[in-house]
């Protein structure tokens, strides 16, 4: 956590954050269980850029600054959780490794399974379903199983910008 006491970390890893936020205004419900969003692109980026720690912090916040800008349901914590451990798999897999499509594919299909399948899926059952589990993995696998080539599209197409981007910075 020192990458935090670092202005230049301290300043992206915030703007990161309002962006994450932002963008998670901006959703496509399809239903109760079912939600189209794009808030953690934001958070893959600060991975592939400062690493698990300060991926898990800005997913973190995103998810509680996203609730106290404009709550969409109940706060729970569990979603909070979601956020570190989605910060956390982007950056042990993206930071300080070339960016290429199956490395992105690869970190998507992680991310998918173990946060938008097993936590999600769990912190919903339990918010609405009152703990139906597998009605919830059910319904919710086949938009996650469509959202996957759509994710890891738009995830590379930014990534890779931005690498060059900052490459070329540094120059």
């Amino acid at each position: 956590m020192k990458k935090l006491m670092d202005t230049k970390t301290l300043t992206v890893a915030a703007m990161l954050t309002a962006i994450g936020i932002v963008l998670g205004f901006f959703k496509i419900p399809i239903n109760q269980l079912i939600e189209i969003r794009f808030g953690s692109l934001p958070i893959c980026m600060a991975g592939m850029l400062f690493g698990p720690g300060v991926a898990g912090v800005v997913g973190a916040l995103v998810d509680i600054g996203g609730y106290l800008v404009k709550p969409t349901g109940p706060f729970f914590p569990g979603f909070t959780l979601s956020g570190i451990v989605g910060g956390i798999i982007f950056g042990l897999m993206l930071h300080g490794k070339k960016i290429t499509f199956l490395r992105v594919l690869i970190t998507q299909i992680v991310y998918t399974v173990i946060v938008g399948v097993i936590m999600n899926s769990y912190w919903l059952s339990l918010l609405y379903l009152q703990g139906g589990y597998v009605a919830a993995i059910v319904s919710r696998l086949p938009k996650e199983l469509i959202m996957i080539p759509v994710y890891t599209v738009l995830f590379y197409s930014v990534l890779k910008a931005f690498d060059k981007v900052k490459v070329g910075a540094m120059a």
